[in-house]
């Protein structure tokens, strides 16, 4: 019964592979077949997007502890 389980837990992960490796293909596949000819692959247009940077928030200045307060610690 182990071996049943462990030849149906083979197979399941070895159709994972196959479906995953159709999707990356699918999805890519123009580059890769570009790569393997050498040719370089058209690019889409990228926009340049620009954007604003926000400034640091300032820090407080320390608060210094008064006198009373450092005799009690």
């Amino acid at each position: 019964m182990i071996a049943a389980f462990g030849t149906l837990a083979f197979l399941a992960t070895l159709w994972l592979l196959v479906v995953v490796g159709a999707a990356v293909l699918e999805e890519s596949g123009e580059k890769i077949l570009a790569a393997l000819k050498g040719v370089p692959v058209k690019q889409p247009s990228v926009s340049i997007v620009s954007v604003r940077m926000r400034a640091r928030p300032r820090t407080r200045a320390p608060m210094r502890a008064s006198a009373i307060y450092r005799a009690a610690a």
